[in-house]
């Protein structure tokens, strides 16, 4: 991180297709050794399957799902006279959804199935339901700001 100048702000475009900007943010997270096009048809061929389950339009799904999953508060490590406390912090709307969509391209990678496109596709399905693993990791994190409240005084 610099200390001379603030970083710029990207501007992210939206993506080809459906021109929605999630759609461009969680194909950049699929995306792997500089293959776009692959991660793209990864990302369209996971939206039809969630067309083709439920005859509506997916990227209602996907914005409920980053909704799931998109946490209010997290925990920094803050520094204070030679002991580390866990401090709860409260999150940006920009990086809540990139943290919500990193997650669920995580918790889908790590899932055993056939291919990409489904486990992305079952993870979006069931982070919409309220259910998925991003979901209990949103949890996760808002149980241990709860607990670590008490150190909210030393936020920066």
């Amino acid at each position: 991180m610099s200390r001379r100048r603030i970083a710029k702000k990207r501007i992210i475009k939206p993506d080809p297709l459906y021109n929605n900007y999630i759609v461009s943010l969680i194909i950049v997270r699929i995306l792997k050794h500089g293959k776009k096009h692959l991660a793209q048809k990864i990302v369209y061929s996971t939206l039809n399957i969630i067309k083709n389950r439920f005859s509506s339009n997916p990227l209602q799904v996907l914005e409920q799902a980053v909704r799931n999953a998109t946490p209010v508060v997290e925990i920094k490590a803050r520094r204070v006279g030679g002991s580390t406390y866990q401090v709860p912090v409260e999150v940006r709307a920009s990086r809540g959804t990139n943290l919500a969509i990193r997650w669920i391209a995580k918790f889908s990678r790590a899932k055993t199935g056939k291919d990409m496109s489904t486990k992305l596709a079952n993870e979006i399905i069931n982070t919409a339901n309220n259910t998925g693993s991003s979901v209990r990791k949103k949890d996760e994190t808002h149980k241990m700001a709860e607990a670590n409240k008490a150190f909210a005084y030393y936020r920066y």
